[in-house]
């Protein structure tokens, strides 16, 4: 096969000086933009711009503050570094109490924002500015809310119908506090996460129910 002449542009053309430097010159800009969107997303990082905060502050009114192990999660200042707009639901496998048992375990490497129990009560453990890793994907882990379910898949009686409601609420002041729509693109379930191996919420979750009862609450979040 023939060579082509150094220089060329792939088609056997020469490609002037002038559309090199072009070129170049546009590469650096594009360099320059991602250091700024860089900069932008990290400023707090910074010596002295980190933001406030409040050790134990809830998101969510009426939550339980169970702190998760901090290697359970990424310090970040969300939705102004990563937008917010998905909402995983998860189920435990086990009880609320293993749920924070392992949350809390520095070596189990994973951890959701929230933990809803049998009778409604909710435990935050991770604030929804920082990243929890909950989703087994970082682009979700840093685009989602985690929402884990006391639980098992194949043991539908445990999904009550004060869990139901008091996740349902949770989900509700979460979409609006990020505009997120409520339907299923934007709410979904752990097993929907690309390349998990989880299969959670299970066959046994009622979307349509909870979807319906996240509609209805959202008509009083305030």
């Amino acid at each position: 096969m023939g060579s082509k002449d150094r220089g060329s542009d792939g088609s056997g053309r020469r490609v002037g000086r002038r559309a090199v430097l072009l070129g170049g010159g546009a590469a650096v800009v594009g360099v320059a933009a991602l250091a700024r969107d860089d900069l932008a997303r990290f400023w707090w990082r910074l010596p002295g711009m980190e933001k406030k905060r409040v050790d134990g502050e809830l998101d969510h009114k009426g939550a339980e503050w169970a702190a998760a192990a901090r290697a359970n999660w990424r310090r970040a200042d969300r939705p102004d570094d990563y937008r917010i707009d998905r909402v995983v639901i998860h189920v435990v496998q086990g009880s609320y109490a293993t749920a924070l048992k392992v949350f809390k375990n520095p070596g189990h490497g994973a951890a959701a924002h929230y933990v809803v129990r049998k009778d409604g009560h909710v435990a935050q453990m991770i604030r929804e500015l920082d990243v929890a890793f909950h989703a087994g994907n970082r682009d979700m882990n840093e685009r989602s809310i985690g929402i884990e379910h006391e639980g098992f898949v194949d043991r539908p009686q445990g999904f009550t119908a004060a869990m139901y409601a008091s996740s349902a609420r949770l989900t509700a002041g979460i979409c609006a506090r990020y505009g997120i729509p409520v339907d299923r693109e934007h709410i979904i379930g752990h097993v929907e996460v690309e390349g998990t191996d989880h299969t959670d919420p299970g066959p046994h979750w009622d979307w349509d129910r909870y979807l319906r009862l996240v509609r209805e609450a959202s008509k009083t979040v305030t």
